[in-house]
C-alpha cells in the first residue's frame, strides 16, 4: 500500500526544508534522493502517495523522471518544483503528468496547499 511522500531535490538543504514543511503538517516523508535517476529507483522501491520533485537535477532531470514514473505507474502523483523563471520547464513538466508545481523560494502554505490539492 503506498503511503507517505517522496523528496527529489539535488540540493540536500532544500530537500530538509521541504521535509519539515511536510513534517509539521502532519505528512509523512517516505524518502529523499539527489536526482532524477535516484527517484526512479525510489519510486519503484517505496511506492508513494506523492513525489515532489525539482526540475533542474543532474545525471536525470524532473522531467525525464516524471516521465519514467509515469510509465511504471499513470497514476502517479508528481508535484514539481521549480526556481523563477522556468515556466517553459514547468509546462513541459505539467505535459509529462506532473499534477501541480511550486516556485522557489517556496511559501510553507503554498507547499501545503498543492500536496493537499494534488492528495485531496
Amino acid at each position: 500500500m503506498a503511503k507517505g511522500i517522496l523528496i527529489v531535490d539535488d540540493a540536500a538543504f532544500m530537500r530538509m526544508m521541504i521535509k519539515d514543511v511536510l513534517t509539521k503538517n502532519g505528512f509523512e516523508v517516505v524518502g529523499e534522493a539527489e536526482n532524477g535517476a535516484k527517484a526512479i529507483e525510489k519510486f519503484k522501491e517505496l511506492e508513494p502517495l506523492l513525489t515532489i520533485m525539482d526540475i533542474t537535477m543532474p545525471e536525470v532531470d524532473g522531467i525525464q523522471a516524471v516521465k519514467e514514473i509515469k510509465k511504471i505507474d499513470a497514476n502517479a502523483k508528481v508535484i514539481m518544483c521549480s526556481a523563477m523563471g522556468q515556466q517553459a520547464m514547468v509546462i513541459e513538466a505539467i505535459q509529462a503528468g506532473a499534477k501541480d508545481f511550486i516556485v522557489k523560494p517556496f511559501q510553507a502554505d503554498r507547499v501545503i496547499e498543492a500536496v493537499k490539492k494534488v492528495l485531496g
